[in-house]
């Protein structure tokens, strides 16, 4: 399996907010999110090699039973229904972080879902070589109903502008029993400034829309740092 970083750190956005972690970053996506803040995990992938066993041992070397497994888009990677199971079978707790294109049958005991929306594409970056792909790719509404009909799971968004919250709606529309108290929004940007801009913002656009807000405390701690 394709690891571009395992390390161990805080998860930083969502429910479990604040929870000692390990964190297993694969390498590799099926998007291309104009403002991604591990590129190299996406626009220029990086990473090396590792087996099933030589993650499971260094997972073990860190003191905590939450396990996070991130990209890049994990579910590409073709070993992971087997690192799940593996990891689920010494009794950790599974999140899952995904942009909910694949669907996998997975042993998870939580699915992180970040749906992507139009702010994400990459119409100018590069030319747009990648924009038309990342548009048709972006939202499979089959496979995020199929994650929240089989399993725990949040909905997190990245809201860029205000008019984003409309979009976020619709996206919701197009979806059956969904929690609202499951949907997080939080905002976009690499640096602490830049998240506390539109922090107040979308704060006050989570009251009226009933969503949750999520910070992003990795980076106002430690900054948009690799290993974080």
């Amino acid at each position: 399996m394709r690891i571009s970083g395992l390390f161990y750190s805080i998860q930083g956005e969502g429910a479990l907010l604040g929870a000692p972690s390990t964190f297993i970053r694969t390498s590799g996506c099926n998007l291309r999110c104009v403002w991604c803040d591990t590129p190299y995990t996406s626009w220029k992938p990086e990473g090396e090699d590792w087996s099933i066993h030589e993650i499971l041992a260094e997972v073990k070397r860190h003191p905590t039973s939450h396990v996070v497994v991130t990209g890049g888009e994990p579910l590409l990677a073709p070993e992971i229904e087997e690192l799940t199971v593996r990891l689920k079978k010494t009794d950790y707790h599974i999140t899952m972080e995904t942009a909910a294109t694949i669907f996998k049958p997975i042993a998870c005991d939580l699915v992180s879902m970040s749906p992507k929306l139009s702010n994400s594409t990459p119409w100018k970056r590069e030319g747009g070589r990648f924009a038309r792909m990342h548009e048709e790719r972006r939202l499979d509404f089959p496979v995020i109903q199929r994650f929240v009909d089989g399993y725990d799971y949040q909905l997190k968004f990245v809201a860029d502008k205000k008019k984003d919250f409309a979009e976020i709606e619709r996206v919701l529309k197009s979806l059956k029993n969904v929690d609202r108290d499951r949907v997080l929004v939080m905002a976009q940007g690499r640096t602490k400034r830049e998240l506390s801009e539109k922090a107040r913002w979308i704060v006050d656009l989570c009251k009226q829309h009933g969503f949750r807000y999520t910070p992003r405390l990795q980076i106002e701690l430690y900054g948009n740092r690799r290993g974080t």
